[in-house]
C-alpha cells in the first residue's frame, strides 16, 4: 500500500472518530436530558417528519479540504496541510450525472475549490453541459495568494461562474479575527478585480455574492438589513459593489463545535437555535433538493452530514452507482445540528429560506 493511501486511510479514520465524538456530543446531555427537544420530535409536532427528498435540484460538490486558510468557524476542518483532493475520474462520474439529471445547479466548494489540480479542467467541462447556475464558492483570498490564480477573475468570466465569496464583515478587525491576519485587505483587493473584469456591478450577469457568518455564539440578523449595511460600507470605502448577501447560521459542528465547547457556550447557543426553530424554515431546508458529494464521492443529505459522516439513506450511497430511483423520496438523515439550518429565517448555502 502506498504512503499517501496509507495516510488517507489514517485521516479517515481519524475524521470518523471526530465525527463519533461530535455526534455523541450533540446527542446526550441537553437532548438525552429531555431539556430540550430532539429535533425529530421538533419537527414531528408539526407533523413534518420524516423528512422528504424531492427531486433533484442542486448538486453540491466539495473537490478537496485543501485551503490557503484555516477558519475558526470552518466545519470542513480545512486547512493547507489537508490532503483529500477530488481525482478527475470521480469529476467525470459527476459530469455523468449531471448529464442525466434535471439538476439545475452546480456548487463547487471545500477547502478552497481553485487549489484542487483538476479545478479549471472540471470547470471547462461542466460549462460546456450547460448547467443553469454553477457556483464556485471562493475564499476570495485564493485570488491573491499565487500568481498561478492571479487570472482566476478572467477564468471565472469566460465560463460564465457564479462567484459566492466569504465576507465575515465589512471591517478589516472583524473580518481578521475570524478569518486570520491579512485576509481582510486580500479580499478586498480580490473583490475589486472581480468588479473590474464586470462582477457584481448592478447591470451585470456576472453574479457575485458575498456569504457572512457570524463570528461568536449568536445567530445572524435580518438577511436583508445586513445586505443594504454591507452595501453601502464596501462601496463607500472601496468602491466595492456586489448583488446579494447570504446569511448562514454556524451550525455546532467541527470547529465551532470545539469553539462552543472550549468557550462554555455550547448549551446557550443550542437553546438559542431551539428558541428559533421556525416550521416554515423546515419546508425549504437545502437537503430535501440537494445533493452533497463528497471528495472521494460519496453521497451526503448536506455537506454538514458530510462533515458528521451521516451518509444519505439509500442504497445508493456513492456517485458511481447514482440511482434517481433510489435517491428520490429518501429519508432525509437528521440530528440535532439541523436546528442551525431552521432557526429564525432559516439557514442553507444560498442564504435565508424563510
Amino acid at each position: 500500500m502506498g504512503k499517501l493511501k496509507t495516510q488517507s486511510l489514517k485521516k479517515r479514520d481519524s475524521d470518523l472518530a471526530q465525527s463519533n465524538r461530535q455526534l455523541e456530543i450533540l446527542s446526550n446531555g441537553i437532548f438525552q436530558s429531555g431539556e430540550l427537544p430532539t429535533f425529530k420530535n421538533k419537527i414531528a409536532e408539526t407533523n413534518q417528519f420524516p423528512l422528504k427528498a424531492k427531486p433533484l435540484e442542486i448538486l453540491q460538490v466539495n473537490v478537496g479540504y485543501m485551503c490557503n486558510q484555516v477558519c475558526e468557524h470552518c466545519h470542513v476542518d480545512a486547512g493547507p496541510d489537508r490532503k483529500e483532493i477530488m481525482t478527475r475520474e470521480t469529476m467525470q462520474q459527476i459530469l455523468d450525472v449531471l448529464k442525466n439529471t434535471g439538476a439545475h445547479t452546480l456548487d463547487l466548494t471545500g477547502g478552497a475549490p481553485e487549489m484542487n489540480p483538476n479545478f479549471r479542467w472540471f470547470v471547462e467541462e461542466a460549462s460546456k453541459i450547460g448547467v443553469k447556475d454553477f457556483i464556485v464558492r471562493s475564499n476570495l483570498t485564493i485570488i491573491r495568494a499565487n500568481k498561478k490564480y492571479y487570472d482566476l477573475p478572467e477564468f471565472f468570466k469566460k465560463h460564465n461562474v457564479h462567484v459566492v465569496s466569504s465576507m465575515p464583515h465589512w471591517t478589516r478587525g472583524k473580518t481578521d479575527k475570524q478569518r486570520g491576519e491579512g485576509v481582510f485587505d486580500m479580499s478586498i483587493k480580490a473583490l475589486q478585480e472581480l468588479n473590474a473584469v464586470g462582477y457584481g456591478m448592478p447591470d451585470s450577469d456576472l453574479k457575485l455574492d458575498l456569504v457572512y457568518n457570524p463570528s461568536g455564539a449568536f445567530l445572524p440578523g435580518d438577511q436583508a438589513s445586513m445586505e443594504k449595511d454591507f452595501k453601502k460600507a464596501l462601496l463607500e470605502d472601496f468602491g466595492i459593489q456586489f448583488h446579494n448577501l447570504f446569511a448562514i447560521t454556524n451550525l455546532p459542528i467541527a470547529r465551532f463545535l470545539d469553539y462552543l465547547i472550549a468557550s462554555e457556550n455550547y448549551e446557550d447557543y443550542m437553546y438559542s437555535l431551539v428558541e428559533a426553530y421556525n416550521p416554515m424554515a423546515v419546508e425549504n431546508v437545502m437537503c430535501t433538493n440537494t445533493l452533497s458529494v463528497s471528495w472521494d464521492g460519496y453521497l451526503f443529505d448536506c455537506d454538514f452530514n458530510q462533515m458528521l459522516e451521516l451518509p444519505v439513506n439509500s442504497k445508493s450511497k456513492h456517485i458511481s452507482d447514482y440511482n434517481t430511483e433510489l435517491l428520490e423520496g429518501r429519508n432525509i438523515v437528521i440530528s440535532q445540528h439541523c436546528y442551525g439550518c431552521t432557526a429564525g429565517a432559516g439557514s442553507s448555502c444560498q442564504g435565508s429560506v424563510a
